[in-house]
């Protein structure tokens, strides 16, 4: 068994080295997927690409940046593609470390500090204030927006970056647009990851995509693979100012995103069909979930805006961890690579409804029930 802990959720080798099972055996809540794809319009966008597979990609991914142009109504000079979201998240902190420090709202998805080590940046940690929730609680709205409290430019360094994500990864927890506008004010550069956005209908998401053109220290990142459920084609893009995203492409390697990618890329957003199932499906399904995860002894779910929520236990996680991949050949994400939440948080997906009931029974059988 390998004796590291991975940083990331989906690690399946890793677990199946632990259960003594085959990774095919394991059913994953570390990785925050959406269960419901692959949509059917991207695999036979995949099998009509395989033909293209002789030829190299169009290096300016045309057709892939006007579906995303047309889809967010901006630009295509605006848009840059990449080998998933991460792989952006390196350039954007590599203009970050080029400041003279940079605010991270903690705690934070792990390839933050990656990028921005990775260059030498001086970062400023902000903590979140985490709003657990009571029982009493759990019929209140999930869509409710929480306060970015903690971030206070410092008047003594100048030249200073943000980098935060909404809705907010591991919490959930989601951030109004208009609290985050102020800060494009007092920012050299402002970094916003909106990976997990795509999970809230138009009339609930709060994206700064809009103020791209109004602000050009604004950058906004989008993942193409959790909503859509393609983490092994790694596709995601920023978008950002021209200068900007000329800068970055100079930057990279050529061809940074394969052809099958470019062509699901290039389908999977205009599939509206698929975002309203996923849309629905989330609506019915996390509520129940949450509930029956309250009703556990010695857990507490927090309120969540996105498809995924974080857990406090009363019991240590890794040994949580353990016991539900050796007896159930289950997986939950423990939170070790979010310092600030120790061992006693863990972060489970929002799965289909009986794949949820297999992880509640195997939490109550570890568990117990609440009395």
């Amino acid at each position: 068994m390998p004796t590291y802990r991975p940083s990331h959720g989906g690690n399946l080798v890793w677990a199946a080295s632990l259960a003594n099972s085959s990774p095919d055996a394991i059913l994953d809540f570390s990785a925050s997927i959406n269960p419901l794809g692959p949509p059917p319009s991207a695999i036979a966008a995949i099998q009509a690409a395989l033909e293209d597979l002789n030829a190299y990609p169009d290096p300016t991914y045309s057709q892939l940046c006007r579906a995303i142009s047309d889809f967010h109504q901006i630009s295509p000079e605006w848009i840059l593609p990449g080998n998933g979201s991460a792989e952006l998240l390196t350039w954007a902190g590599r203009e970050l470390a080029e400041l003279d420090a940079t605010h991270l709202l903690t705690p934070a998805f792990s390839d933050y500090r990656r990028a921005l080590t990775a260059f030498g940046a001086t970062v400023e940690e902000r903590p979140l204030k985490i709003f657990r929730v009571t029982n009493s609680d759990l019929t209140a709205s999930s869509k409710e927006l929480c306060p970015i409290s903690t971030i206070h430019p410092s008047s003594i360094i100048n030249r200073l970056g943000l980098l935060l994500n909404n809705p907010h990864n591991p919490t959930g927890q989601l951030f109004a647009r208009d609290e985050i506008i102020p800060y494009l004010d007092s920012f050299e550069l402002v970094v916003v990851d909106e990976a997990f956005m795509d999970f809230l209908p138009p009339g609930e998401e709060q994206s700064m995509i809009d103020w791209v053109q109004k602000y050009p220290n604004l950058v906004v990142l989008r993942s193409l693979t959790k909503f859509y459920s393609l983490p092994g084609l790694r596709l995601g893009y920023a978008i950002a100012h021209p200068n900007r995203i000329q800068r970055w492409q100079r930057w990279r390697d050529p061809w940074s995103v394969n052809s099958l990618a470019a062509a699901v890329g290039s389908v999977v957003l205009q599939d509206t069909a698929f975002q309203q199932q996923t849309w629905d499906w989330l609506a019915a399904t996390r509520p129940k979930f949450q509930q029956q995860l309250a009703s556990i002894s010695g857990l507490q779910p927090l309120s969540s805006t996105t498809n995924f929520l974080l857990v406090h236990s009363d019991r240590s996680v890794p040994d949580l961890q353990a016991n539900l991949l050796k007896r159930d050949q289950i997986l939950i994400r423990d939170c070790m690579s979010f310092p600030e939440l120790g061992d006693r948080y863990f972060r489970v997906a929002i799965r289909t409804a009986e794949e949820n009931q297999r992880l509640i029974d195997a939490l109550n059988k570890e568990l117990g029930a609440k009395s």
